[in-house]
Parts: C-alpha cells; sequence; structure tokens
C-alpha cells in the first residue's frame, strides 16, 4: 500500500489536513489541468464574491495577468476611482442648493442651520441658567461710598443703569460751565458728579 493513499490516510490517528483539502477540492478550472483547485482568485469586475478554483501554477499565471479594470477606458477608469473615495456613495454639494441631492428628489426645502446664539441650550436647566437669571435680578448690594454716589446724582439705591446714565448727562449739562457762559462756579460740583458717576459705573449700576 502506497504511503498517500487516500486508506491508509483515513486510518490514521490524525488525518493530514492538506491531503484532506485536495481530496474535497474541486479540479482546477484551467483548461486541461485535472489538479485540484484549492486556490481561489476572482472573476472580475461586476462578478464580486464569485471565483475561479485554480491549482498553485495557474493561479499565480491568473494573478500575473489579471487586470480588475480591463475592458474601461481612462475616463471609466477615473470616474471609478473618485467614486471610491466616498465608498461609491451619493453625495451632495455642501452650501446652497444646486437643484440636486434630496432638495431635488423629494421637492423639500434644503435644511439650514441654526445660528448659534453663544449660549448653549439647557431644556432641563442642568447648568443653573434660571438660578444664575433670578440672582442677577436681586438688588445688588450698596457700600456706603456707592450710597453717597446714588446721593450726589439726586437718586435712589434702587436706580437703573438707564437712570444712571440720564442723570449724568442732565447734570454735566447743568453744572459744566460751556452750559452757563463761562461761569465757573459750579466746577466743584460738576467734578462730583464725575467722580460719583464713574465710582457706580466701575461697580456696575451702569
Amino acid at each position: 500500500m502506497k504511503l498517500d493513499s487516500k486508506l491508509f490516510d483515513g486510518i490514521r490517528v490524525r488525518p493530514d489536513r492538506k491531503t484532506a483539502e485536495k481530496a474535497k477540492a474541486p479540479t482546477c478550472e484551467w483548461q486541461g489541468c485535472e489538479a485540484p483547485g484549492i486556490y481561489r482568485a476572482p472573476r472580475g469586475r461586476d462578478q464580486e464574491g464569485q471565483y475561479f478554483h485554480f491549482c498553485v501554477d495557474h493561479v499565480r499565471q491568473y494573478n500575473k495577468s489579471y487586470n480588475y479594470f480591463s475592458g474601461l477606458n481612462d475616463k471609466d477608469i477615473q470616474s471609478y476611482l473618485k467614486d471610491a473615495m466616498t465608498g461609491h456613495r451619493p453625495t451632495w454639494t455642501m452650501g446652497a442648493d444646486k437643484g440636486t441631492g434630496a432638495a431635488a428628489t423629494t421637492g423639500q426645502p434644503p435644511l439650514r442651520a441654526k445660528r448659534w446664539n453663544g449660549r448653549p441650550r439647557d431644556a432641563f436647566n442642568l447648568f443653573g441658567d434660571e438660578a444664575a437669571a433670578a440672582k442677577a435680578r436681586r438688588p445688588k448690594p450698596v457700600r456706603s461710598l456707592e450710597a453717597k454716589a446714588f446721593e450726589t446724582m439726586n437718586l435712589s439705591a434702587e436706580a437703573s443703569g438707564e437712570a444712571i446714565r440720564a442723570r449724568y448727562k442732565l447734570l454735566v449739562k447743568q453744572y459744566h460751565p460751556d452750559s452757563n457762559g463761562g461761569d465757573r462756579g459750579h466746577e466743584d460740583r460738576l467734578r462730583e458728579v464725575i467722580q460719583a458717576y464713574k465710582l457706580l459705573k466701575q461697580s456696575g449700576f451702569c
């Protein structure tokens, strides 16, 4: 009995895997070859997933002459390579609608990105915006210097920023020498008003 006999191989404790594969493999599809075709080779373009079965010598010969783009001109090859960059998936022009894409096929207007206003949306108040707004609405504590500044401008501590600015313009116009025919008798009063306004502005009241 020969050592490479099928019967001898079948009674081994551990059968030879290569011998078993050759026995199950189809015959080589190369014309005139009867060797086991245990090597796969792609059939070509538009036949993805389909393979020839060749022996080792003929699969090498086939691979040397294999050309996926056989039968295509240069324009078709360039078009294929360009589409391959996006996985052969459709793309649309970014920006203004050019009459193509989803808007052209469905008849719906193109979606527009909402302009960001600089503040994140917080529908569940996770970041405490409401608490911050409530805190901002609380009256600001007035220190002694600020209280004196309000008194200098004849305003209450609850006066708004607009009221402070309006009173400042009125007092400057009232005490400025140019409004009094060159009379400098109110320069001290004008200086006090200017200092009071600067203090309130620095403190964030206006």
